[in-house]
C-alpha cells in the first residue's frame, strides 16, 4: 500500500535512516491509539497545528517536518497511564492528577535513547512548562523554553479546549483562543499565539474538526 504522510504537506523523509527513524514514531503513536483513542487523534490534531504555526513564523523543511514528529507523539509517556483514569469522567483525585503531570517524563524515558535528528525529545518533555515557570516537570521560564516547545504548547492548549473530553463537551474555538490570547506573553509565547489567532482567522485549518463524542 502508498506511504500516505499528513495534511498541510509534511516534507517526506529523506534517506533510510531518516525513515525508520519516522516509522519508529508511527509505531509510537500506534501505541497510544491503543491505549487511548483520544490521546492518538489528539496529538495528530496538535501535530498539524503546530506544524502550521510554525510555518507561519518562518520555519522551513526539515525543521517544520520536526515539529510534527515531535508534536505527533507529545503525550507518548500517557500510555503509563491507565486508560480508565485519561477516560475518567468526572474530576480527578490529586493523586489520579499528579500521575498524568508524570506523563512529559515519562514520555522522554521512552525515546531517550533515540537518536533523532530533530529536538522531538525537548517537545515531548517541555510541552507543560509556561514562560512565567508555572508549569512542570521544571518551572522553566521563557528563554529557558525552546522555541519549538513554545509552538506544540499553545496548539496542545488550543486543539485540547476545542476537542470533547471525557468529563466535559469542546469549549470551541472562540474560548480556546480568548484562553491564549489572554495569557499571551505571561503563560504562552506571544508571536506563536498571534500566529496560531491568524491561521483560525484567516480559515487556514479547515482539516483541524473538533472530536465528536462516540
Amino acid at each position: 500500500m502508498q506511504k500516505k504522510y499528513p495534511e498541510l504537506n509534511v516534507p517526506k523523509p529523506r534517506g533510510c535512516m531518516e525513515k525508520c527513524l519516522i516509522q519508529t514514531l508511527e509505531a509510537l503513536a500506534h501505541m497510544s491509539e491503543i491505549h487511548d483513542p483520544y490521546t492518538a487523534s489528539h496529538q495528530k490534531r496538535v501535530a498539524n497545528l503546530s506544524m502550521a504555526i510554525a510555518r507561519g513564523i518562518g520555519f522551513k523543511g526539515r525543521d517544520i517536518l520536526g515539529i510534527y514528529l515531535g508534536a505527533v507523539i507529545h503525550d507518548i509517556g500517557k500510555i503509563k497511564v491507565p486508560a480508565e483514569i485519561l477516560a475518567y469522567p468526572g474530576k480527578l483525585t490529586r493523586e489520579q492528577f499528579e500521575l498524568i503531570k508524570k506523563h512529559p517524563e515519562d514520555g522522554y524515558e521512552i525515546i531517550k535513547n533515540i537518536d533523532f535528528p530533530w529536538p522531538i525529545k525537548d517537545i515531548v518533555l517541555l510541552h507543560h512548562e509556561r514562560l512565567d515557570g508555572s508549569g512542570y516537570p521544571f518551572g522553566l521560564k521563557a528563554k529557558e523554553i525552546p522555541v519549538v516547545t513554545k509552538i506544540v504548547s499553545v496548539a496542545d492548549v488550543v486543539e485540547s479546549m476545542m476537542s470533547h473530553r471525557p468529563y466535559r463537551p469542546s469549549l470551541g474555538v472562540s474560548k480556546a483562543l480568548d484562553e491564549i490570547t489572554r495569557y499571551r506573553g505571561s503563560l504562552f509565547d506571544s508571536e506563536v499565539v498571534d500566529v496560531c489567532i491568524d491561521i483560525y482567522k484567516k480559515n487556514r485549518l479547515r482539516f483541524l474538526k473538533i472530536t465528536k463524542k462516540t
